[in-house]
Order: C-alpha cells, then structure tokens, then sequence
C-alpha cells in the first residue's frame, strides 16, 4: 500500500465557535441528512482539473453513503469558484440552503506528483472551520479523496471517520457442492479489488491486525483446517502455532502481540491464546463444550466468545486471563459470532430465533439488545474502526435448485442506510481494517 506523503499538512483556520454550531446529529441525521455543497476542484491545467474531477466524485460518493450528509446537486450553485483563495459569497450558499461548503484546488507538482487543497466552511456561521494541504503521487489520488471523506465528516460529526479502510473478505464463486472461498481484499468502497490466495485451499474467517499490515484466518492448505499468518504486503504466509489439530476462528488482540484461536481436540473446542513473538501458549476455557468465536474489548482486559456449555449457543464474557466467565445474552433463541466494537460501547451478534437471523448489539453486561437487520440469512458481523457502522454478509432464498447470491452490506448502529457493497463475485466473511497509516 502506497503511503500518502504528506509533504505540506496545515491548518489554515480553525473556530471552535463554529465547530459547536455545526456539528451533526449523527442519530437524527439518518432521517434527515446535512445538506452540504462541495464545489468542483480549481483545477490549474486540464490534467489537474481531471484527477479533481474524480477525487471530488470519490468525496461525494463517500459522504452520501453514510447516509449522514445529503449532496445538494451542482447544478444549483450560484457561485462559481476561480481560486482557492476566493472567498466564499455566503448569501449564495445560503440561498441554496447549503450548511457547510467545501471549497477546493488540484495543481500538478511535476509530473508525477498533485497538490490538493480544501477548505471547509460554515455557512451561516460564515467561518472556515477547517482546511488541509496535501502532496501526493497521482496514482494515489483516490486514497486523498477518502483522506478528505474522513477529515469532512469527523469536522462535521465529531467521530472519526472510516473512508480510509480496507476491507477482506471470503470471495465465493463455483457450484453450491464445490465452492471455491479465496482470499480478496478492496478498499470500503468496493475499488482496488485483488486477490490473496489462489483459491486452492479453502479460505475462512479473515481478521486484521489493529496495527500490523497482516491479516489472520482459517485456510484448508494440506486438508486440515488451521490458523494462518498473511503478510498483506509481501504475500509471505505461515502456519501459526504448532497445534496438532484443528484451530480456527482466529482474532488479534488490541495491541496484535496475541491472538486468540479456537482449538478442537477430541470433541471439545476451547479457547486458547498465543504471544505471536514468543509462540508460547495458553488455553483460556476448559469446558466440555464448543467455545469459539472470542473478541477481545478494545483495552485487552475482556473476552466475548459462544459457546453452547449451557445448552445451546449463547454469548459469554471473561476476564483476559479465562476468569470470571459469565452470560450475557438472554433472549430467545441462538447467539453467535460476537464482535466487541472499537468504541468499547456495544458487543455486535448473529442471532437466529424462529427460522429467522438477525444481526443484532447489546451493551458488555447484555443488557439493552437491539436487532438492527434480518433476513434469510444474515450473519458475521464485523465494526468500522469508528465503530459507527457494522458490516456482514447476507443471503436471501433462493428459489428451486438455484441459490441466490451471497454479498457484503453496510448499516448504520441505529438500523438505518443499510447498503449493498459490490464485488467481483458472491463474498461472505467481512473484516474491516483500522484507517490506513
């Protein structure tokens, strides 16, 4: 992955006024989102006004499928920029109903190099509330644009922002009995689609390291199904840890100095942790029963895991060390694949009660569940790195001997601005990276 070089990063004016009088309802905004203009890039030569052309698109496309920010349409502008240093004639932005305003410039830096500049105003406030200079290759144009993405909607909403992520997945494709499941990866938007494994060995459960440019998961290579290391840049692969049998369901921890792991042996699955630098071990539950599935909280000190010790599948907590285990999901029906957000706040679920499942968070102690999707099925749940938005996999019914497609959705934590991603080809199994450094 390319690095953005941020070769000149400056604020020119910040008012913190105008930031307290500007800032999103990121609950109610779901129903009724800013209406906010982004006036088309100055460009300083035809070339530059292209590459401005498409960042600013990527920026638009962004910003509207959070569902947060409505795009008042070009068309409607009354004011027509001519520099970056042309101040904005507020009365006209007003007119339009416009909130805040994002002003920008592109100029070509040699021949392989751009210059982006934008600003962000409050409009009625009539005040810059922030604005940014960047340098970059201009094959990197499009992480730029998500750069900005991020810096406009955590002005606006005071929450950082989650544009600048990757995404890896399970890609599926062949027939219901012989499904081939390799490795992809893209960024949230769909765009710069590759491949990591060939597709020889069966692929599951990819995780990313919060601070490392690796990636985790279960792979079929030698026909048993055990944890394996992916270095994203290099392509280097390796076995993790020398269990004799079947390991899965594999997660780093916070800090990626560990990772947790499900370990089957004789029957009976428990969960195990491993320092990834020393390659010691130690299991963590020892119950006669399936436990897996575990999620660190995001300061390491907690687990959530399933398990079915009490019957059937239900959602557990224990300290780090396998202490304290206790339940915390009551409702009706089967609790999986339990996910604890970044923000600490919510612990997200795959749930499945009455032929029916659900993706579903509920506060760390159980309390206060709430189903956000459902469907045919629904499952896997994985968070933004804002924790703002969950991402999963669905698949509707299929009808006769055909079974329908398996894609990757978005939704926001109260329910709402639930959207499809498009990929290559059927895609389950979603994990969602920290924003790129």
């Amino acid at each position: 992955m390319k690095k953005i070089f941020l070769l000149s990063l400056l604020m020119l004016l910040f008012t913190a006024t105008a930031h307290a009088e500007l800032l999103i309802d990121v609950n109610g905004a779901m129903r009724d989102p800013m209406p906010i203009a982004i006036s088309p890039m100055v460009g300083s030569s035809s070339g530059a006004t292209s590459y401005g052309e498409q960042i600013r698109e990527v920026v638009i496309a962004d910003l509207e499928r959070s569902g947060l920010f409505r795009i008042i349409s070009e068309k409607s502008y009354i004011q027509k920029f001519k520099s970056i240093d042309e101040m904005p004639a507020f009365t006209d932005w007003q007119a339009i109903n416009a909130l805040a305003l994002v002003q920008s410039a592109i100029s070509e830096s040699g021949e392989k190099s751009l210059k982006i500049e934008f600003r962000l105003w409050d409009v009625f406030a009539e005040e810059q509330l922030k604005g940014q200079s960047f340098t970059t290759t201009k094959d990197n144009w499009r992480r730029v644009a998500h750069v900005i993405a991020d810096a406009i909607y955590e002005q606006l909403t005071g929450e950082k922002g989650y544009f600048d992520t990757r995404i890896v997945y399970i890609s599926e494709s062949g027939p219901a009995t012989r499904r081939i499941k390799r490795l992809a990866i893209m960024d949230q938007d769909g765009e710069n689609h590759k491949f990591l494994t060939n597709g020889a060995s069966m692929a599951l459960t990819p995780r990313f390291s919060p601070n490392l440019q690796k990636i985790t998961y279960l792979s079929y290579a030698g026909n048993t199904p055990r944890v394996y290391m992916l270095d994203i840049e290099s392509g280097n692969q390796k076995l993790v840890g020398q269990f004799k049998g079947m390991t899965f369901a594999p997660v780093f921890s916070p800090d990626s100095s560990k990772l947790l792991l499900s370990y089957a042996k004789n029957g009976v699955t428990n969960i195990y942790e491993m320092d990834l630098k020393s390659g010691k071990h130690k299991q963590l539950t020892s119950s006669s029963a399936i436990d897996t599935s575990p999620s660190y909280s995001p300061d390491g000190s907690k687990i959530v895991f399933n398990s079915d010790r009490g019957g059937n599948q239900q959602l557990y907590v224990m300290n780090a060390d396998g202490s304290d285990v206790h339940r915390i999901s009551f409702g009706k029906g089967r609790y999986a694949t339990p996910v604890w957000s970044p923000r600490g706040d919510y612990i997200a679920f795959t749930k499945m009660a009455e032929g029916q499942f659900y993706i579903g968070v509920m506060y760390p102690d159980g309390s206060g569940e709430r189903l956000i999707t459902s469907g045919y099925l629904v499952e896997a749940p994985v968070w933004a790195p804002n924790g703002r938005v969950l991402m999963y996999f669905r698949q509707d019914r299929g009808s006769g001997k055909n079974s329908a497609p398996v894609k990757l959705y978005t939704i926001d934590l109260t329910g709402y601005n639930e959207r499809m991603i498009v990929t290559p080809a059927d895609a389950s199994d979603p994990a969602w990276s920290p924003l790129l450094p």
